[in-house]
């Protein structure tokens, strides 16, 4: 079939929205017709070079919409059923799912690549195969992806706010109540109040954190993290230093999570400063791949037992949290709404990156 897709040629280059050709699903995969994507700050890294990929790729990996069609052997969902699609696929076979560590499924190792699972492409353009983001190139009013990639939620539930939970919402979250391990009466700074940082305020809320202190130096987006929790907000670490201190009489905060657009190795010790003895820094930005060295106190991380974790996707299992954090926004618990800065069509794709990169909007979200 022939489809809509905003395609990535070049590193440095602008999404192109154009017309493709799909294939039909092969084995163990389904056609999805979306309803959202949400403008998540990794395609970004597609297109500064920070993240390895191929070339040319259909963008975007936070999506929702219906089953069109299904491969050979799938079973798991059915036409019409109305999924998430989520970032990184889990088989729930590999010794990491087996584990319980499924966002570190085998089947994710190559996710940013390309290809499908088995090495070939289902997008084509200008006598070219195209690769998608995270196997799933949801800057696409079509798309097929495996079916490991996807999570059949609830009839009824908005599909545009769904489209956030299969990375933004669920990766910060999952930061905070997960992989930094908050708990009720626990202090933490989120670094970073955009797309992954605003919910990672809400996870520390939702966990019973009583000071949250969010960061970012544009602040326009101070009111908007105290209304998804944040208890103060700062324009600086050092600003924040002073703050979390001060509340904690000097015992500073239990975890402090960076989400900042791009992780450098120059924050890791600022970042360490932040949290008391037996503190958490929790790595959810991604890094420069070519950036191998961090700074920060050797002596300071052995006196005071304090830890430095990576966090991917939140360290969350797909197929338990989304429907799960779809429930709690039923009832009331966790804001989705409230995330969506502007809406945009594919065609104003650029458009929204660069009120991204301007820090004009938090969350922007393409509906088809």
């Amino acid at each position: 079939m022939r489809t809509t897709a905003a395609v990535l040629w070049e590193p440095g280059g602008k999404w192109e929205v154009e017309e493709v050709e799909l294939d039909g699903p092969k084995a163990g995969e389904v056609l999805v017709e979306l309803t959202a994507s949400g403008l998540c700050h990794s395609d970004e890294h597609l297109v500064t070079g920070d993240l390895p990929v191929a070339y040319p790729m259909v963008g975007g990996h936070e999506g929702a919409g219906r089953v069109l069609e299904i491969g050979e052997g799938v079973t798991e969902v059915a036409v019409g059923d109305p999924v998430v699609m989520t970032f990184l696929p889990s088989c729930g076979r590999c010794p990491y799912c087996a584990r319980g560590l499924p966002n570190l499924c085998n089947d994710g190792a190559g996710a940013t690549l390309g290809p499908q699972l088995d090495g070939t492409y289902r997008f084509h353009a200008r006598g070219e195969d195209v690769g998608q983001m995270c196997l799933l190139g949801t800057f696409a009013k079509h798309t097929v992806v495996p079916v490991k990639s996807v999570v059949t939620i609830d009839e009824g539930f908005p599909l545009d706010l769904a489209a956030l939970v299969g990375c933004g919402v669920t990766t910060g979250f999952g930061s905070a109540v997960r992989s930094a391990d908050l708990r009720a009466g626990d202090s933490t700074v989120v670094i970073g109040v955009g797309g992954i940082g605003a919910n990672a305020v809400q996870g520390a809320r939702i966990a019973g954190c009583r000071y949250v202190v969010a960061v970012d130096p544009v602040e326009s987006k101070h009111e908007h993290a105290r209304a998804l929790g944040a208890t103060h907000v700062a324009t600086s670490i050092d600003e924040a230093w002073e703050i979390v201190s001060e509340l904690t009489r000097g015992q500073l905060a239990d975890a402090a999570i960076l989400c900042t657009g791009v992780a450098e190795g120059a924050d890791l010790q600022p970042a360490l400063q932040l949290v008391g003895k037996g503190g958490r820094v929790v790595v959810t930005a991604l890094g420069h791949a070519e950036q191998d060295t961090a700074s920060l106190s050797l002596l300071e991380l052995t006196l005071y037992e304090k830890q430095i974790r990576g966090a991917l996707f939140g360290s969350s299992a797909a197929q338990h949290d989304v429907p799960r954090l779809l429930e709690m926004h039923n009832l009331g618990q966790l804001k989705l709404r409230e995330l969506i800065t502007k809406e945009y069509t594919l065609e104003q794709v650029n458009d929204g990156y660069a009120d991204m990169r301007a820090g004009r909007n938090i969350r922007g979200l393409i509906r088809y």
